[in-house]
């Protein structure tokens, strides 16, 4: 009886003293926790100042996301026989040249993405990778600084698709107006004196027209975070139905070395592609479609996957 008794009353004792090992260690490594974040509060302000010295800035990073798949005699769903496949990727760059007197920031984005479905019972279908994501922005800013954050601004954007129907539509922006930086990574562009440029082969529903353009970028590497957030506005002052805004967002994890966990997500409003679609391209066109008689849509997209930091 002594013996389990003794026997009881170690295990308990060793069950207290790790409990109490355990207490210590955690309250040791809180300290070291805020030590951490302080040390990194003042590299990401050892950074600022790094971005905000004269000379180019150059970066860029990007997203790449992928599967592939076959079944056969898979009956529980519609096509059991079928090899399906995706691949996408994004690209973010940047080139910036900061000087004491102006500035000249340019940026491009590029989400392409493909999408393959072969249907193995039937041969007449697409067994091909088709374009399923297609969108290209070229920006260029140039500043004249009034102050540190303030600058008079003129500004080039482009904005197409490259896997088809290039510069179908197409759409450039140039402008001049204003530029208010309030900090180091962020751009708010406003150009009340701008016109938007529309190319494309349906000169019927695509119109160019005179409006304000509005710019907001923001760009950051925080340790292994990246992230860019862009937002692109034309407001027509001819027409409501002529105005567009794109909203794209970028963010990479770095897990090892260059390689990380991506994802990006866009918006996008435009009335002349949605007519455009409806009239021309639709399973069931509508060659009657108005401005007046469609649905605004909202455009969206989405990808995720392995990222690369360049």
């Amino acid at each position: 009886m002594k013996k389990e008794l003794l026997l009881v009353m170690a295990f308990f004792g060793f069950l207290f003293a790790r409990a109490q090992t355990a207490e210590e260690l955690k309250e040791q490594i809180a300290p070291k926790k805020d030590s951490i974040a302080a040390i990194q509060g003042r590299v990401d302000a050892l950074q600022s100042q790094l971005d905000a010295l004269p000379g180019w800035k150059i970066g860029a990073f990007g997203t790449i996301g992928g599967s592939i798949s076959e079944f056969n005699n898979w009956f529980a769903q519609g096509i059991p026989n079928n090899a399906s496949g995706n691949i996408g990727f994004t690209v973010n760059a940047y080139a910036n040249l900061q000087q004491e007197k102006f500035f000249w920031r340019n940026a491009v984005n590029v989400n392409l993405a493909w999408v393959k479905l072969d249907d193995k019972d039937d041969p007449t279908d697409n067994d091909g990778f088709r374009e399923a994501t297609d969108v290209f922005n070229l920006s260029s800013l140039y500043g004249r600084k009034l102050s540190e954050k303030f600058a008079i601004s003129g500004l080039v954007e482009y904005r197409t698709t490259l896997l088809s129907n290039v510069n179908n539509p197409g759409y450039l922006d140039v402008g001049v107006g204003a530029t208010w930086t309030p900090i180091t990574d962020l751009v708010v562009v406003i150009h009340p004196l701008n016109y938007n440029f529309v190319f494309s082969e349906e000169d019927t529903i695509f119109e160019s027209s005179a409006g304000a353009k509005i710019l907001a970028d923001y760009t950051k590497k925080i340790g292994a975070v990246s992230f860019k957030s862009n937002l692109s506005l034309f407001q027509s002052y001819e027409d409501g139905d002529l105005s567009n805004w794109t909203w794209t967002n970028s963010f990479a994890y770095t897990l090892w070395k260059v390689i990380g966990v991506g994802f990006d997500f866009g918006l996008r409003n435009n009335n002349q592609e949605t007519l455009n679609y409806i009239v021309n391209n639709a399973p069931t066109p509508d060659p009657t479609a108005t401005f007046d008689s469609i649905d605004k849509e909202l455009q969206t997209y989405w990808t995720l996957g392995l990222s690369y930091s360049f």
